[in-house]
């Protein structure tokens, strides 16, 4: 049912909304995959994710999304997002993301993000750093 993916794109968006990657990983099946393309590999299950989903905040800890277009079908999602904030290393966040994502028995199957690179490179190198 849609509405039921619908339903949870939102409480799953209010967990990163909240910085939350205990309830994150909560909303994940037990076999879940969850990839950040842009160079690391897959991680797998909810620990894991709560992992990287942890280490993501560290990394810019007032991250903040901006809703560009949302598409939600029976078992999935697609969303474009403008990312916003300051990293860890002092410099401004700007950075297209878009995420697929895969639902099963209502919870995330995977979820797969993809980010502009060279803006997420330039975010995360310390404040003044030569490229």
């Amino acid at each position: 049912m849609t509405a039921a993916t619908r339903d949870l794109f939102e409480r799953y968006h209010a967990c990163w909304e909240s910085r939350d990657p205990d309830r994150i990983a909560g909303l994940h099946t037990a076999d879940s995959v969850f990839h950040l393309h842009s160079g690391q590999d897959p991680v797998r299950g909810p620990a894991a994710i709560r992992e990287a989903a942890a280490g993501l905040f560290k990394l810019v800890p007032d991250l903040a999304f901006d809703l560009v277009s949302l598409r939600v079908g029976e078992d999935f999602w697609v969303v474009q997002w403008k990312l916003s904030g300051t990293s860890a290393a002092g410099v401004a966040v700007d950075i297209d993301l878009a995420d697929f994502v895969l639902v099963e028995n209502g919870a995330v199957k995977e979820k797969h993000s993809y980010v502009d690179g060279v803006a997420m490179q330039a975010a995360l190198a310390p404040a003044g750093a030569a490229s």
